[in-house]
């Protein structure tokens, strides 16, 4: 059987037991669920602070450990779009409580106590997740005891309502390979948070998000909120004629012009594979 190893848990030395049969491996492992409790943390090709990016996870997401290594690194897979990498084993803990609470601001800051005076501990990024356990005046209090601006959050089962605005939130953002942030995003990271943030699930990368995501339409039918494919690449309609991506041309999210944005990426040899209408 073909598996995808981007979201497949299998190595040759190592594989998740519910592989067993499926595939070849040395060993298998039933896996131990942690929780992601640093604002943002790096999912890496290899156990190392120099290997690629491949992804990040947010504070508050469960991943499936399969094996921690001498070095500190966790071999795993996200339980959100079931990506697998390594990850510094010092952002994760076992679960303490179920998330409450989502972040609704672009980003905001834990404080270690009731005071905003207080020097923070970290920042959470948009759709990050929190058990909130009481509200302190204006923060509400995490139950790992961190303070969080309550207007900074909202209830966990609540959504956004239109995905194209939340990704036009991001405009300026820096452009970072496997970025998910407003500290640094990519093309299908902009895509996945901005859909998530509405509750629509999203895979990872711009070719699974072509091949999963709403229904084929032809680009001369062109709407806000369709998506617009290329090889590695994907861009928000903001209508007939403009488009939000996060691209490295400009190094950031930006807005530019379609007609101008398919010129530039034809020059280079590359020609729209697809346009996608989310329902």
């Amino acid at each position: 059987m073909n598996f995808d190893p981007r979201i497949t848990p299998v190595r040759p030395d190592l594989a998740a037991a519910h592989l067993r049969g499926k595939i070849a491996a040395e060993r298998f492992v039933e896996g131990t669920e942690q929780e992601v409790v640093i604002g943002i943390a790096p999912l890496r090709k290899e156990p190392s602070h120099q290997a690629p990016l491949l992804t990040q996870a947010l504070c508050g997401e469960r991943v499936m450990i399969y094996e921690t290594d001498e070095e500190g690194w966790a071999w795993g897979q996200l339980k959100s779009d079931n990506y697998v990498g390594w990850m510094p084993a010092s952002a994760l803990l076992a679960p303490q409580a179920e998330p409450t609470h989502r972040v609704s601001a672009l980003r905001t800051l834990i404080f270690p106590g009731p005071s905003i005076k207080l020097p923070p501990t970290d920042a959470l990024p948009l759709e990050a997740k929190v058990a909130i356990i009481r509200q302190d005046d204006s923060l509400a209090v995490t139950v790992a005891g961190g303070h969080v601006p309550a207007r900074h959050l909202a209830p966990l089962n609540s959504k956004e309502s239109d995905f194209v605005a939340v990704a036009e939130r991001f405009v300026g953002t820096p452009y970072l390979w496997g970025g998910k942030s407003s500290l640094g995003i990519d093309c299908s990271g902009l895509v996945q948070v901005a859909l998530s943030a509405c509750g629509i699930a999203c895979p990872r990368d711009s070719d699974m998000q072509e091949a999963a995501l709403g229904q084929p339409i032809s680009l001369a039918g062109l709407q806000r909120g369709d998506l617009i494919f290329w090889k590695g690449h994907v861009a928000i309609a903001l209508g007939r004629n403009s488009m939000i991506h996060a691209n490295a041309f400009h190094m950031a999210v930006a807005i530019e012009p379609v007609a101008e944005g398919l010129a530039r990426i034809g020059a280079a040899g590359t020609q729209v594979t697809g346009v996608r209408r989310i329902k």
